[in-house]
């Protein structure tokens, strides 16, 4: 039996702790640790003091203890690193105290809006049947330009053609434009300055979001699906404020079957933390199956998500109908690689 395992399921609502209920008992533990088995402090020779390099050896009822309070032992000197349990979907009290410790780490971000020549860059891949495809894409903050690998090509002759060579376009400042004849289209700039004015609360920024972010109504589609889909699509921005952030954690938290599974990775295979969805049934905007959305375990930073969509039984190419196998992947993958705010087009961060 593994009792650390059997231990955490008789707590799994048990709330996370903060670093003011941690600090105590994690120097209680290691102050244990540096007792030797006479009852003695050691020392370091050549040192007025400090840790003994040997290893700690904690029963199992003591492993189980730790485990329960929150206590990480990890990585200390002579010691070994505790095994991960692998992928673990929390209870729904569990995942609403993950999403909040979430929401509480972004909100202490600073925020700084990029200048109007600045640039958004993002590096994504998608996945397409399990193959990894990657662009780059840089868009400037005032929306007078935008740029990408592989290039796009352009109306008119493309007989000289690079998509390997970056392509920039540049145009006149649309955003009055678009805010005159009532384009839903708006730049970085103009998106980010509506997402600052949205309100803390949750269910508040929610309402504000369906009345005026106009993703557009799908007949038949619950308030939950609908609150899913604008959070998923509003993470593909770049750049959102702290608070906005946090909202959209407190926001998860509250759609019905929303869960956080740990010990996960994202399409590209980094360590993440997932929060998801399962549809028994087709919904009205055509998923089925289980959604997820990845973040880092540590900074809460958007890394990627996955739809499931019901299996194609086939695929029209050119107007030819072709069968797909039974096997073929009917999800919709896709990872945000690297972004950041550069001066010119082509720069990395």
């Amino acid at each position: 039996m593994n009792e650390i395992i059997e231990t955490r399921a008789l707590r799994d609502d048990c709330p996370l702790p903060d670093d003011a209920r941690l600090a105590p008992l994690r120097d209680r533990v290691l102050d244990a640790a540096r007792v030797d088995g006479a009852g003695r402090r050691p020392t370091l020779r050549g040192t007025g003091g400090g840790f003994p390099r040997r290893r700690i050896v904690l029963t199992a009822a003591a492993t189980a203890a730790v485990a329960v309070t929150g206590i990480v032992v990890a990585d200390l000197p002579g010691g070994t690193d505790i095994p991960a349990d692998g992928p673990r979907l929390l209870s729904a009290r569990a995942s609403a105290n993950a999403l909040e410790l979430a929401a509480n780490t972004v909100e202490q971000l600073g925020a700084t809006e990029p200048g109007p020549k600045q640039w958004v860059y993002e590096k994504s891949t998608s996945f397409q049947h399990g193959t990894p495809q990657s662009a780059e894409q840089w868009t400037r903050w005032d929306g007078t330009g935008s740029a990408s690998l592989p290039g796009v090509p352009r109306s008119g002759d493309i007989s000289d053609f690079d998509p390997n060579k970056l392509q920039v376009w540049y145009g006149p400042n649309q955003e009055e434009k678009w805010k005159k004849e009532g384009y839903d289209d708006r730049s970085q700039r103009q998106f980010y300055r509506f997402l600052a004015t949205l309100p803390g609360d949750p269910d508040r920024m929610m309402r504000r979001i369906r009345q005026e972010h106009a993703i557009g109504d799908i007949e038949g589609e619950t308030p939950a699906q609908r609150d899913w889909r604008e959070i998923h699509v509003l993470y593909r921005s770049v750049l959102i404020p702290p608070k906005v952030q946090a909202g959209m954690f407190r926001a998860l938290a509250k759609i019905p079957g929303a869960r956080v599974e740990q010990g996960v990775e994202d399409p590209l295979g980094r360590k993440a933390i997932a929060v998801t969805v399962n549809y028994p049934e087709r919904t009205a905007n055509g998923l089925q199956g289980k959604q997820e959305i990845f973040f880092d375990p540590e900074t809460y930073a958007y890394l990627g998500a996955r739809e499931e969509v019901p299996p194609l039984e086939s695929i029209t190419t050119n107007g030819t109908k072709m069968p797909l196998p039974a096997e073929a992947d009917s999800a919709i993958v896709v990872a945000r690689a690297a972004w950041g705010v550069v001066d010119k087009p082509g720069a990395r961060p």
